[in-house]
């Protein structure tokens, strides 16, 4: 199994249980590994062959931004959700981070991994 990953993807969103936290924007961030075959892009070089890391982001950055979660588990498990189905990946790990929610850490957080590595 080959990885395609995004590092440090950013967005902002309304997350927390807090009421003040859900009057404001907090910003999350994304470290995201993907299991696939590259070896059909790397023998053609079309994109069409490949799990392609913009399309990705751009539906993540989509989705997150338009939604509104409780808690980061929540978030993470949607987020796995919704990259297995619509980008047939088998397997991910996927860590969300939540900076700023204390002020003594750079980022509290969670890290999932779904599916089978294979």
């Amino acid at each position: 199994m080959d990885i395609v990953y995004i590092a440090g993807l950013t967005a902002e969103t309304v997350i927390g249980i807090y009421d003040w936290e859900r009057e404001i924007r907090q910003q999350v961030t994304l470290d995201l590994e993907m299991g696939t075959d590259i070896r059909a892009a790397a023998n053609t070089e079309d994109i069409d062959n490949t799990l392609n890391y913009k399309a990705v982001s751009d539906r993540l950055l989509e989705f997150i931004e338009a939604s509104e979660f409780l808690l980061v588990e929540t978030m993470a498990e949607e987020i796995a959700s919704l990259v297995m189905q619509e980008f047939g990946v088998s397997w991910l790990r996927l860590k969300l981070g939540k900076p700023g929610a204390i002020p003594q850490a750079q980022s509290v957080g969670v890290i999932i991994e779904r599916g089978n590595r294979g």
